[in-house]
């Protein structure tokens, strides 16, 4: 039977779920495999996530986690345990309603307990995304695990928030959060052919990191004893903060040039071959 492993060397592993840990929504067997063994030789495993945990299906969390930093650091927990949830307040969520409904934007507006979208925003995202191409097989499949775990919601004024996710707007999105105001910030989506105004808007103090320190405060650890994997522009202060940086081959050159090593990406099944590099597989 393999010991566990000792507290000096306990690693707490956060793993960008999209383009990271999940391709298209699908997750490499030895993807899952991994997880499951870095856990049996004694490190914490959580998912950290712009996703919130209302958009994880149980296929993306069947490996069985420690926890979950979701909503880009706006929602964490801990086995049963909730650290942080942290949502926008009432008048900036009106005004940036407001904002989104006045600039045409298709928008859903992401929760712990649901993911709230217009009808008409989820019937246009199921018809046409990403622009100009039919989506096939993973890539569909990926999608469809968003659309249809959407909330139909034709008012939503008084949904508490965390985060928003944009796939349309007359106007860039960064416009957009600048008529709101400074407490909000934006990141440009990932998927291509959307256009400016599409992409995440999320409160300007916001981030993985913020999500990450709240769980090793809960646990005593230190910065150093993190291992964090990711991908996208919201992985900018994860991989900074972490006492080891992964990025995922073909991540921007910002996130690649803070990483301290390089994974391949998970059609290759890149995290397997990583936690065996750096010792995180049981023995």
């Amino acid at each position: 039977m393999t010991s566990p492993a000792p507290a000096s060397s306990r690693r707490a592993v956060f793993l960008d779920v999209d383009g990271t840990y999940a391709h298209h929504g699908a997750v490499p067997d030895a993807h899952v495999d991994a997880v499951r063994s870095a856990r049996r030789a004694g490190h914490l495993v959580l998912l950290c996530t712009g996703r919130p945990v209302s958009l994880l299906p149980d296929h993306l969390t069947a490996a069985g986690f420690d926890g979950y930093v979701a909503g880009a650091g706006a929602y964490v927990v801990l086995g049963d345990e909730v650290l942080v949830d942290t949502r926008f307040p009432a008048a900036l969520a009106e005004r940036a309603i407001d904002a989104l409904d006045s600039h045409g934007a298709l928008y859903f507006l992401e929760a712990p307990e649901a993911t709230h979208a217009r009808p008409a925003t989820i019937a246009a995202m199921s018809a046409y995304l990403p622009r100009g191409a039919a989506p096939s097989g993973q890539e569909a499949r990926g999608r469809r695990d968003v659309t249809s775990a959407l909330r139909p919601s034709e008012d939503l004024a008084g949904i508490r928030f965390g985060k928003v996710t944009s796939f349309h707007a007359e106007a860039p999105l960064i416009d957009i959060a600048r008529a709101i105001g400074p407490e909000v910030a934006v990141i440009p989506s990932s998927i291509p052919d959307l256009g400016p105004g599409a992409g995440e808007m999320f409160l300007a103090d916001v981030h993985k990191a913020v999500g990450i320190a709240a769980v090793l405060a809960r646990l005593g650890l230190t910065r150093e004893q993190v291992v964090a994997f990711g991908d996208g522009p919201n992985d900018l202060e994860m991989l900074e903060y972490a006492g080891v940086g992964v990025a995922i081959e073909g991540s921007a050159p910002e996130l690649l040039a803070l990483a301290d090593h390089v994974a391949a990406s998970p059609a290759e099944a890149g995290l397997a071959a990583a936690f065996a590099q750096l010792g995180l597989l049981e023995r």
